[in-house]
């Protein structure tokens, strides 16, 4: 068994303040292979940015700005996210939704895949 021991005992992180999070199951459970690099990039960024109850007030400009994309690669993985059930978006706000739905979404899709697969 590995011992874990810090590396730099006194820099270990703390939480102070707000903070975002992100469970294990989201690279564990292929949740981070099933997004693009702009998806990916968004959807972190609205994490981050989000409130206690998952609301981002960053304008559109705001976030191509900081996140260094065109607006039409904005639309895309805005999109692509609200078509994959993680988000939510109107005009004035975007909602950082909780993704176990989409998780039964990918293993379902999946297994489908390998019953086609099979079928064929």
């Amino acid at each position: 068994m590995i011992e874990k021991r810090p590396l730099v005992p006194d820099r270990i992180r703390k939480i102070t303040g707000s903070f975002a999070w992100i469970p294990h199951r989201f690279l564990r459970k292929g949740f981070w292979m099933s997004l693009t690099h702009h998806e990916l990039l968004l959807y972190i960024f609205l994490v981050l940015a989000a409130d206690r109850k998952g609301l981002s007030y960053y304008s559109f400009d705001k976030i191509c700005s900081l996140l260094a994309i065109t607006p039409d690669k904005y639309i895309l993985a805005r999109n692509a996210l609200i078509e994959k059930d993680l988000v939510a978006f109107d005009s004035s706000f975007t909602a950082v939704a909780c993704f176990w739905h989409f998780l039964g979404k990918i293993f379902n899709d999946f297994n489908r895949g390998i019953k086609k697969a099979f079928i064929m």
